[in-house]
């Protein structure tokens, strides 16, 4: 989902700020608990946050000089920075992340407004420039959850909660295979479509619910389905 990038940067600071609180409670017991990730630990989870945002530096700046950077070298190279910091101390983790955020604000603000229309390398493929706030607010946001320290999607603004179910639902009917849906958030009157909606199941309740479970960070259990029955399996996000 592309948006206006400044206009998206206070909700980034807003749920940056959220996020390092959170961090700050953490003591080393706490660090190297699980996250919702399996096989991550919390510091695992935070350091993936600072060297995401990193990542989103390099394809800002390649956006801004007119090379083509990739935010990461390769796959394998992400891994093993990720592996290498995820067991550093509590101070260590929470600098990382506020220092990894201030030069992504600090990036972002280098920017001049034709910048915004490059095309940037992203892991997952080319994408336009303006799209990487919203990719950084959605890193931010989801990833506070994945800590698993009191942070739920219940938590998330309700503008966030509607763009990313949004984004979800546009993203699963590009992919072949996706089960058809009608999703009924309980906070608006529009329904949202998977596939063909003759005969799909009908998911209503709370647009944060709706957007987790789709994202597999909720059960589902604040969801009907109608005809009554097993919710369906959403497939494996991005």
């Amino acid at each position: 989902m592309t948006a206006d990038p400044l206009v998206l940067m206070p909700e980034v600071d807003r749920a940056t700020e959220r996020l390092l609180r959170t961090a700050e409670s953490l003591d080393e017991t706490a660090a190297r608990g699980p996250s919702l990730l399996p096989g991550w630990s919390r510091g695992h989870v935070l350091t993936h946050i600072a060297r995401s945002g990193d990542a989103v530096v390099t394809m800002l700046t390649g956006a801004r000089t007119g090379e083509r950077l990739r935010g990461y070298a390769s796959d394998a190279a992400r891994d093993a920075d990720i592996e290498a910091g995820a067991d550093r101390s509590p101070a260590e983790l929470l600098t990382d992340v506020r220092e990894s955020a201030a030069r992504f604000a600090d990036a972002v603000a280098a920017m001049a407004p034709a910048d915004w229309a490059a095309t940037v390398d992203h892991r997952l493929g080319p994408i336009p420039a303006a799209a990487l706030v919203w990719m950084r607010l959605r890193e931010v946001e989801v990833h506070h959850v994945d800590l698993a320290a009191g942070y739920e999607p219940a938590d998330w603004p309700a503008s966030f909660s509607h763009r990313l179910l949004h984004d979800v639902v546009a993203g699963l009917g590009r992919r072949p295979g996706s089960p058809a849906l009608v999703l009924r958030p309980a906070e608006g009157r529009v329904e949202l479509t998977v596939g063909e909606p003759e005969a799909a199941p009908t998911v209503a309740g709370p647009v944060y619910e709706l957007a987790g479970w789709l994202i597999g960070r909720t059960d589902g259990a604040r969801l009907t389905v109608t005809p009554d029955g097993k919710l369906p399996t959403p497939p494996e996000w991005i």
